[in-house]
């Protein structure tokens, strides 16, 4: 056998210690990265606090007193500021919700009743009992019809509609029989364009394909280019594989932003909050008595502790670089409401900033940012553009809960007189569209709603 060498240039990314360490510091939120630089001090004695920058950054610095105006700003108002009665039932405050329970059936039924009622409630709490703890019904669904239909005669009929509307209601994908039948419902649940309706059909007719993740093939099988493929791909690996989250740790009572946002000299205004982790330091006598030494272990430490230092502080300057991105684009948001967000990609916000797109995703994951508005995602500040129209799905959806707000008790709005309505304001989406975000906005078809009139008259005669 003969032998052949052959040189040639490959372009790559080397990850080095500093780049994963820098990647994972992206993602830590307020209270990870506190528990990190506590867990650093504690283990290099190269780091110290940097008690005095704080300090001084907490007493001297407009931020600080930003984040308080903040704070307050979101609250609901208190019935004392409106006249009302002071200590009684109709304080604000006193509707601020509770955590919420670490069983997803008892989460999911919560929700549910909402907008369910009562003998509807009972059948989808028998169909939860069925599920397993990812959200898988555990029998075949013959035999669960079956048991069904006998534990509720009078619903014979409705049994299995009523796993419909979980499988494709607040949590889609709750009681699907397979995987497959699982994801569909999460792709159905995400706005209608091409890259959907595609991977709609890899996942009924080409699931083989995609399991040996073989692009290629599935261009040829579905008869469409490399990139659409891809783009499809992507979509169904970003949904979850069962649609039951992790139950919520008992230990999270609050959330603390990551980032706090407030009006001040008529512009919008963006900080870090600071308040819990400790800005950390190199102690500069180490760092001189270390200079020039050759001892292996201590050099160690001091590239270790330059590698946080710097890792943080590129943590921080990505986070408010981002912030302030999503700020400015969305302050007709900030200042108006829902109705008033502007579609805005991960793309565009990483353009601006001079990152990678998927930096860009790193640094808003599970980060929270506080203005006067409410305390939310940062995610939330993305919206997805309606397709052929130059507004946000988000918008849209807004319009729609305020249309149906607005309504008539008597005489509620059906899905196409709203698509029509929003036609006149230049908002021109289709019925289904109308049913899918109020489905997804937990509101019932006008039937629905103009039964509960004659309940809420004799209510108000009372």
């Amino acid at each position: 056998m003969k032998g052949n060498m052959r040189t040639g240039m490959v372009q790559g990314v080397n990850l080095t210690p500093q780049l994963l360490q820098s990647i994972r510091l992206l993602q830590l939120t307020a209270p990870q990265l506190e528990q990190e630089l506590r867990q650093a001090l504690e283990r290099n004695p190269l780091l110290e606090q940097d008690e005095a920058a704080e300090e001084s950054e907490a007493e001297d610095t407009p931020e600080a007193a930003a984040l308080e105006v903040a704070a307050w700003d979101e609250l609901p108002e208190p019935a004392f500021l409106s006249g009302g009665s002071i200590g009684g039932d109709d304080d604000a405050t006193l509707r601020i919700t509770d955590g919420e329970s670490s069983d997803p059936r008892l989460r999911l039924l919560r929700l549910l009743s909402l907008h369910w009622d009562a003998r509807d409630l009972e059948v989808a709490a028998w169909w939860l009992d069925h599920c397993d703890d990812r959200g898988y019904l555990e029998q075949p669904l013959d035999a669960l019809l079956a048991q069904a239909r006998a534990a509720f005669p009078a619903r014979a009929d409705d049994v299995g509609l009523l796993r419909l509307r979980l499988l494709h209601g607040d949590w889609p994908g709750m009681a699907a029989t397979d995987a497959g039948e699982c994801l569909r419902a999460q792709l159905r649940a995400l706005p209608e364009d091409a890259t959907r309706a595609l991977a709609l059909r890899i996942l009924g007719d080409h699931l083989d394909l995609l399991a040996a993740h073989d692009e290629a093939a599935l261009a040829a099988a579905t008869r469409t280019d490399a990139d659409a493929v891809r783009a499809a791909v992507a979509m169904i690996l970003g949904l979850r594989p069962h649609p039951v989250q992790a139950p919520v740790e008992a230990d999270l009572g609050h959330i603390v932003p990551d980032v706090v946002a407030w009006q001040g000299g008529g512009a919008w205004r963006v900080a870090l909050n600071r308040r819990g982790a400790p800005q950390v330091r190199i102690a500069a006598h180490c760092e001189r008595a270390l200079a020039g030494s050759d001892h292996a272990v201590l050099r160690g430490l001091l590239d270790e502790a330059r590698w946080l230092v710097r890792g943080v502080a590129m943590r921080n300057d990505t986070l408010l670089r981002t912030a302030q991105v999503l700020v400015e684009r969305q302050r007709d948001f900030l200042d108006q409401g829902p109705e008033a967000i502007l579609p805005l990609t991960l793309r565009e916000v990483a353009d601006t900033i001079g990152v990678h797109e998927s930096t860009v995703s790193r640094i808003v994951s599970g980060k929270y940012i506080q203005t006067p508005r409410g305390t939310f995602e940062l995610k939330r500040l993305f919206a997805v553009r309606l397709e052929g129209a130059g507004i946000a799905g988000t918008a849209v959806k807004a319009m729609v809960k305020r249309l149906i707000d607005a309504e008539p008790v008597a005489a509620p709005l059906a899905d196409d007189v709203i698509a029509g309505l929003l036609a006149r304001q230049g908002v021109r989406i289709a019925r289904r569209t109308v049913a899918k975000y109020r489905d997804q906005l937990a509101i019932g078809p006008a039937r629905a709603r103009q039964r509960l009139a004659p309940r809420q008259a004799r209510q108000e005669c009372v």
